[in-house]
């Protein structure tokens, strides 16, 4: 599903123009995607733009306010990854409401822990569902897979 979600925002020019899941399920099909990825990712992806549309925004967090995860969540994020949300919301790439966004979807994947690597092409589907701007180091870090790369 990740790699269809990933193929969808380099190949789409607008989050709004993959609500066609017909238009969109032949495309990805032609791309030689599994039937049963397309589906969970066009699933997902309804999903998204239903939880993103009805959550209210949240008001910004007062001085020492922090979000405590409960036990499920810690599981299932990993501590690597609510480590790499908080750097992002601290940084002020990610607002509260976009995190919490962000653990919803996160927590709607069927495997558990949910990878790092996953957690950032979640992050970018939710900043892409919003169009929010997002820069190129930014870009870069949520694309990154984790493996290495050679230097030129």
């Amino acid at each position: 599903m990740f790699d269809v979600l990933v193929y969808l925002f380099e190949n789409c020019a607008a989050f709004r123009a993959c609500r066609d899941a017909e238009a969109i399920t032949l495309q990805l099909t032609e791309a030689g995607f599994d039937d049963d990825e397309i589906t969970d990712a066009i699933d997902w992806l309804r999903d998204l733009d239903e939880v993103a549309s009805s959550n209210i925004a949240l008001a910004p967090p007062s001085e020492g306010a922090f979000r405590v995860y409960a036990g499920f969540e810690f599981g299932r994020l990993t501590p690597r990854g609510i480590a790499f949300l908080t750097f992002l919301e601290t940084e002020g790439q990610l607002t509260p409401t976009q995190r919490e966004i962000v653990i919803e979807r996160a927590l709607a994947v069927r495997e558990a822990p949910v990878a790092l690597a996953k957690l950032k092409v979640i992050v970018l589907m939710v900043l892409w569902s919003q169009q929010v701007d997002i820069d190129a180091l930014m870009l870069e870090e949520l694309l990154d897979d984790g493996t290495e790369r050679e230097l030129h």
